[in-house]
């Protein structure tokens, strides 16, 4: 189905709220990554109350969704009088850094044709929690699963194996080694296990369809379409948020391996690009919010002008 047309950016994001309107959970989660980790990783309840306002989420439902966080073990809650601030707890903030570095790096780098295999043997003695947690955690990853203990990708980021390793207590119960292709004649090639052991269609689906929703909002963008800051934190959320939701599902392999005309690669160069377009007015809405209710809220951390490979950064005079 094709794309409506828009007369302006602020049709087309009504019509993406109508259409696809964002639970208020899942919602809070985008915002705490995108936005709230980098302006210090906290916030009082009336500021979120007003920042997910413009999606036509309650305060009930926003009430709801913190306190659920909270109780899941993502965000902790301190009372001053009658307000209350939510803050990322230190164990949620580096899994928030973990998963975002995924939406903020493109995936297609250089690669070196290695392979990274992990396993376990029976004499090691992961317990089944372990060996539940590790699976979990390295499926989640993008891994393939081999065996019930042994897993397989071609480009894994080591710094967040690492990690994963260390969070499940695994380090001195599995094997961690390299692997690449032989050379030996009629023997299966290591790429033949893309399409044997990843499924590509559905997230491919995704992409294609994260493409088709947010190509108007950039070509509007290019043709010099007026939007004010509220509609450009609206802009960008959103797009975060949907771009978040295919991240989740996408193994991360290295672009030699994927089918010809990969979508991921155009996805996330136009994430890239209508992000830049906006940053500069959302930035400007969160920290009027923000402060609003604290006036020591402070402003983005240098890092996140790293991101998609650098962001504009605002002069004194645009601040």
């Amino acid at each position: 189905m094709s794309e409506l047309p828009y007369s302006d950016l602020a049709q087309w994001a009504a019509h993406h709220l109508e259409n696809r309107p964002p639970r208020a959970k899942s919602l809070v989660m985008t915002l705490f990554g995108d936005v709230i980790r980098p302006h210090g990783g906290k916030l009082w309840l009336g500021s979120l109350i007003q920042l997910l306002a413009p999606f036509g989420i309650s305060d009930r439902l926003v009430r709801t969704s913190v306190y659920r966080l909270a109780e899941e073990g993502w965000l902790s809650a301190q009372r001053e009088g009658r307000r209350s601030q939510y803050t990322l707890r230190p164990e949620a903030s580096q899994r928030f850094e973990h998963a975002y570095q995924r939406i903020y790096t493109p995936t297609y780098l250089a690669w070196d044709g290695q392979w990274t295999l992990i396993f376990s043997m029976p004499s090691l003695m992961m317990n089944s929690k372990q060996r539940a947690d590790l699976r979990k955690e390295l499926l989640w990853e993008g891994f393939c699963a081999l065996s019930p203990t042994a897993f397989l990708h071609p480009n894994p980021d080591h710094t967040i194996l690492d990690y994963i390793l260390q969070a499940t207590q695994a380090q001195s119960q599995v094997y961690v080694g390299k692997l690449e292709p032989s050379q030996l004649p009629q023997t299966r090639p290591l790429s033949q296990l893309i399409q044997d052991s990843w499924d590509l269609a559905q997230v491919a689906s995704g992409y294609g369809q994260f493409i088709q929703r947010f190509a108007p909002a950039l070509a509007m963008l290019d043709a010099g379409h007026d939007y004010n800051d509220e509609l450009a934190f609206v802009i960008r959320t959103l797009l975060i948020h949907e771009f978040r939701r295919i991240q989740l599902h996408d193994p991360q392999l290295p672009i030699e391996l994927l089918p010809a005309g990969w979508a991921g690669k155009q996805a996330y160069e136009l994430c890239r690009d209508v992000y830049r377009q906006v940053c500069g007015k959302a930035e400007r809405y969160i920290l009027s919010t923000l402060r609003a209710e604290d006036e020591q809220a402070p402003e983005a951390a240098a890092y996140f002008y790293e991101r998609f490979d650098g962001l504009p950064v605002p002069s004194e005079s645009q601040a």
